[in-house]
């Protein structure tokens, strides 16, 4: 098909709910992806962050086409050994307890929040804190746990029992965090509100104010999860372990998952009935996730990542028409001195460099196994594009 018939088709049938912008890939490897025309573009934003091992790794497309040969659904009435081994290598990698597996961030963290209100349940617990400023998801709970006023007004009412602090700042938290408090959610770096990392001070303190208060740590690792920060999980960059931890995007690589990872605490929280997923756990999604905990949970790659991170950093800072880098590891938001962030993707996109936006900022997601002279390819058309602002 020719990109104009893909797109006729996209406009016939498809709601416009994204904004689309003129490219259509149909193959791609690593960092490098290819649209209905042949031009080739290289991928800073992995799918969102999805595709943590690039396009079409062949360990893990092998994983998951001899899964799917095999048996690729079952009830879940039954055992699926994908299934538990994904369960036990995941835990291993998070210092959490016990998992839960769905099929997106939003669906974690609604597990997450209803974890939170079922622990609160015994005093009358039932409200949660997240931060303004925070996403969570697009299902209408959490949308309202999503601290941002410009999700919610089109689908009021929201669901209820949401509080709003403002991040980094603990009084703030403090002067929320009363009897009827049943959790606190958060990310250690908020992604689509414009890439704003949390200071350790201030999650170290949310653990110790949480504990004392018996109210559950919840961390929103959708985003940051699976070694984006060059962590296998960003909490362990903060020395601190949740009580609840969600995770989502780079799990399976680029099939659809989502896990809410249970502490000690609440391992035991949720009983036969009270949660389910018709897909949550399918064998060949947790066949593509067991190649990516394997890989990216390695110590080594870890460190490649904050390395790649720190160059990526260093290079981005050094150009003349950027203000400032903020993020961690290879989650890394570019405020430019002037221009508009979305005119920057689009004249990325024109020039073979695919970005993503995060409020005012330029927004850089690439695979984790991104190769040095990919970066630089990357960073020269960036350069190229931010000349013409």
């Amino acid at each position: 098909m020719t990109f104009q018939q893909v797109k006729d088709q996209d406009q016939a049938y498809i709601m416009h709910t994204y904004g689309r912008v003129d490219v259509a890939l149909v193959k791609g490897k690593n960092a490098r992806a290819w649209d209905t025309e042949g031009k080739e573009y290289i991928d800073f934003t992995s799918g969102i962050g999805v595709n943590a091992l690039g396009y079409s790794d062949p360990a893990w497309a092998a994983a998951v086409a001899k899964q799917a040969g095999e048996i690729q659904h079952l009830c879940n009435y039954y055992y699926s050994p994908e299934n538990t081994a994904l369960a036990e290598a995941l835990i291993k990698a998070s210092g959490m307890a016990k998992a839960f597996f769905c099929n997106s961030g939003a669906e974690a963290n609604e597990c997450a929040i209803k974890i939170a209100r079922k622990y609160g349940e015994k005093r009358g617990a039932n409200k949660i804190i997240t931060l303004k400023n925070s996403f969570h998801g697009r299902t209408l709970t959490t949308l309202a746990a999503t601290g941002q006023e410009a999700f919610h007004k089109d689908f009021l009412p929201l669901t209820e029992g949401f509080l709003y602090a403002e991040g980094n700042n603990l009084d703030s938290v403090k002067a929320l965090l009363g009897a009827d408090v049943c959790g606190v959610l958060l990310e250690t770096v908020q992604g689509e509100g414009g890439v704003v990392p949390m200071e350790k001070v201030f999650v170290q303190g949310l653990r110790k104010l949480c504990t004392e208060a018996d109210a559950l740590l919840m961390i929103d690792e959708v985003q940051t999860g699976v070694g984006r920060t060059g962590y296998f999980y960003s909490y362990q960059g903060y020395d601190i372990l949740p009580d609840v931890a969600t995770s989502a995007k780079g799990l399976a690589g680029g099939l659809p998952m989502g896990a809410c990872l249970a502490g000690e605490k609440v391992k035991d929280l949720l009983g036969p009935g009270m949660q389910g997923s018709t897909f949550g756990g399918n064998p060949v999604a947790c066949a593509g996730a067991r190649e990516v905990v394997k890989r990216v949970s390695d110590p080594e790659f870890l460190e490649e990542v904050r390395e790649k991170g720190d160059y990526l950093r260093e290079r981005l800072s050094a150009m003349p028409q950027v203000e400032a880098v903020r993020g961690q590891g290879l989650m890394l938001g570019v405020l430019l001195k002037q221009g508009d962030a979305h005119e920057v993707l689009v004249k990325c996109a024109e020039e073979g460099l695919l970005v993503l936006t995060a409020k005012e900022l330029v927004r850089f997601l690439p695979p984790l196994t991104i190769s040095r002279a990919d970066m630089d390819a990357g960073l020269a058309l960036f350069q190229k594009v931010l000349q013409t602002i």
